[in-house]
């Protein structure tokens, strides 16, 4: 337990660096504008990334689970980051941009009911990159009419195989990690 804590205060001490960044930026440009709110969500979502990684990372010693367990979450992380900021398809106004919780829904309750174990841990991950995909071709089939935005409807299927493969990735080597060979 006292290594736990002592691991989360590393993490703190990272997530504070993190924010440090946008907070400098904000002091040279108005590209950047952050609020105090902004801040805390960021905080907050970055201490839940790192507390999840030691509680489930410690559930194995092998490395390769623990390297399974980093690309799931800083897949999962970079999504809920770029969803909240400006939005997959269209803008984060985009009512099309919720979907992307069915993603988390997959990945969290798949990762419970599977005790964490890295067999039931793959087939979670690889349940989440299929949801990953089915959500801009349900928001094609519900919102036709959806402003893609900036990005396009091919650039939002391109970015959604990102992390489609992020999840992808993590699940293979769950896989490994639970003794299936490539």
């Amino acid at each position: 337990m006292q290594n736990l804590v002592k691991r989360l205060i590393v993490w703190a001490f990272i997530i504070i660096v993190i924010l440090m960044i946008p907070l400098t930026v904000m002091q040279f440009t108005d590209e950047v504008n952050w609020s105090l709110f902004d801040f805390i969500v960021m905080g907050i979502a970055l201490f839940a990334v790192g507390l999840a990684y030691e509680l489930v990372s410690a559930r194995s010693y092998k490395t390769v689970y623990r390297v399974a367990c980093g690309v799931g979450l800083a897949g999962a992380f970079l999504l809920f980051w770029m969803n909240l900021a400006v939005g997959i398809i269209g803008n984060e106004g985009q009512p099309a941009n919720l979907m992307y919780g069915a993603v988390f829904a997959v990945g969290i309750t798949g990762s419970f009911v599977a005790g964490f174990k890295p067999r039931g841990m793959a087939f979670t991950l690889f349940a989440s990159a299929f949801v990953q995909m089915l959500v801009p071709v349900a928001a094609l089939i519900i919102w036709p009419q959806v402003s893609w935005g900036a990005l396009g409807m091919i650039r939002v299927f391109v970015l959604n195989a990102f992390f489609a493969t992020l999840f992808v990735i993590a699940a293979m080597l769950f896989l490994r990690a639970a003794g299936y060979k490539n």
